[in-house]
């Protein structure tokens, strides 16, 4: 099964198209906050969220239960690709229903073998794959830059460092990030 999650009018051929709102008319009308979800252990091979999981999980709790549950669904090796508002961008600061910053970063604390080394390297970074029982690994990151810095990087004006360090520095540089992340799961999984 390949999970569309919180799919709006994104409907994709050949996955199971889920939101919340019957409106948008997906193939399942499901609540991604109410946990746990419908579908059963390891059931996904794929797992699409686009502008989605800034949505989820206002309370900590409940976007940390958000996590498990995608680990839960999610086939060993499987797949979720994560399309997000960069957090210094318009996009996401304007829109009164996000409600919390995704970053790559964020989400590499549900990586067990990144907690073991953070770890014993004394790095204080909370290790959230150790204590959900959890496991991604982040397999690529993308970012998609706002203009004008867009046609300054393709013109190369500027390399991938001046860009970097300009997101770091400004708003309204990158304008959404894509993180791929591999459910890491062993033994009886």
């Amino acid at each position: 099964m390949r999970l569309n999650l919180g799919c709006g009018s994104d409907r994709r051929d050949g996955w199971l198209n889920v939101d919340s709102q019957a409106a948008c008319e997906p193939d399942a009308v499901v609540d991604l906050e109410t946990l746990p979800w419908p579908w059963p252990d390891n059931a996904a091979a794929e797992v699409a969220m686009r502008h989605v999981l800034e949505h989820l999980g206002a309370e900590t709790s409940v976007y940390l239960g958000i996590i498990k549950e995608l680990y839960r669904v999610m086939k060993p090796d499987a797949t979720a690709t994560i399309t997000v508002p960069h957090p210094r961008h318009d996009h996401y600061l304007n829109d009164p229903t996000h409600v919390r910053p995704i970053t790559p970063q964020g989400l590499e604390m549900f990586s067990k073998s990144r907690n073991l080394k953070w770890r014993a390297s004394g790095n204080p970074a909370t290790p959230l794959g150790l204590y959900l029982d959890v496991d991604f690994e982040i397999q690529s990151v993308n970012v998609l830059p706002d203009e004008p810095w867009r046609s300054r990087f393709q013109k190369k004006e500027i390399n991938g460092n001046q860009l970097a360090e300009a997101a770091r520095l400004y708003n309204n540089v990158i304008m959404e990030t894509t993180i791929v992340l591999r459910a890491i799961k062993t033994g009886d999984a």
